[in-house]
C-alpha cells in the first residue's frame, strides 16, 4: 500500500502552500487508489528545539530506543515508512519556518540517517520522490529576485540523509497581486498535470 507523508509548516490554515499542498497530495493519491496519507502538521503541533539532553544523546553512541529520542524517532518512522513525500512551507524571512528547521533538526541525526566519513556524510534513508511546495512572497526566477535560501537548504537536507529525489514548486509573487498570483497557480497547476504523473510512477520498490 502507498503511503504519502504531508508535512505542513504554515500556521495559517488557508494558506497557499498548505493548499498547493494538499493539490499536489490530492493528485498523488488520485494516481495510487488506496493510498494511506500521514500529515505531519508543524504548525498544530510544533516540534520543539532540541535541548541539551537530545544534544547529549546525538552526540554519543546511544541506543536508538533511548527516551531521549522518542520524538525524533517518530518522525523518522513516518519518513521511512513514506512512499511519497509532499512539504508545504512558506518561506519566511527568505528560508525555512523555524517549525520546519526543528524538525529537521530531529531526523537529521548522525547514525540513525546518516554517518560520517572521511569523504563526506552518507544517507542511510531509501530515496523517494520528495516533493517541497513553497509559497514566495516576492520572486526568485524572475527580477526583482528575493534571495531563496530555503530552496538549497532543503537539497541539501534531504540528500545527506539519502533522499536526493527533491522536486521543488514554487508559488512566486503571492504578494505581488491578482495577476502574479495567477500566474504562479497555473504554472503550479501544469506541473501538477505534467511532471506529477512521471514522479508518481517512479516510487522505488522495497
Amino acid at each position: 500500500m502507498t503511503t504519502i507523508l504531508q508535512v505542513l509548516a504554515s500556521p495559517r490554515p488557508q494558506s497557499w502552500s498548505r493548499r498547493l499542498a494538499a493539490d499536489i497530495t490530492a493528485a498523488l493519491a488520485m494516481l495510487h487508489p488506496g493510498a494511506v496519507i500521514v500529515t505531519r502538521d508543524l504548525a498544530a503541533a510544533p516540534p520543539p528545539h532540541p535541548d541539551i539532553d537530545l544534544y547529549d544523546a546525538i552526540l554519543s553512541p546511544t541506543p536508538d530506543d533511548d527516551p531521549r529520542f522518542a520524538l525524533s524517532e517518530r518522525y523518522i518512522a513516518e519518513l521511512e515508512a513514506a512512499d511519497f513525500v509532499v512539504i508545504g512551507t512558506p518561506v519566511n524571512n527568505f528560508t525555512v519556518p523555524s517549525t520546519l528547521k526543528a524538525w529537521v533538526d530531529h531526523i537529521v541525526r548522525i547514525r540513525r540517517t546518516f554517518r560520517s566519513t572521511p569523504e563526506g556524510k552518507i544517507g542511510l534513508l531509501r530515496d523517494r520522490p520528495s516533493i517541497v511546495a513553497s509559497a514566495h512572497g516576492g520572486f526568485v526566477s524572475t527580477p526583482p529576485i528575493q534571495p531563496d535560501f530555503l530552496t538549497d537548504y532543503l537539497q541539501v537536507i534531504f540528500t545527506t540523509i539519502g533522499i536526493p529525489s527533491v522536486e521543488f514548486v514554487r508559488l512566486e509573487g503571492m504578494s505581488r497581486g491578482p495577476e502574479a498570483v495567477a500566474r504562479a497557480l497555473d504554472a503550479a497547476q501544469t506541473w501538477i498535470d505534467r511532471r506529477l504523473p512521471e514522479l508518481a510512477g517512479a516510487r522505488p520498490a522495497g
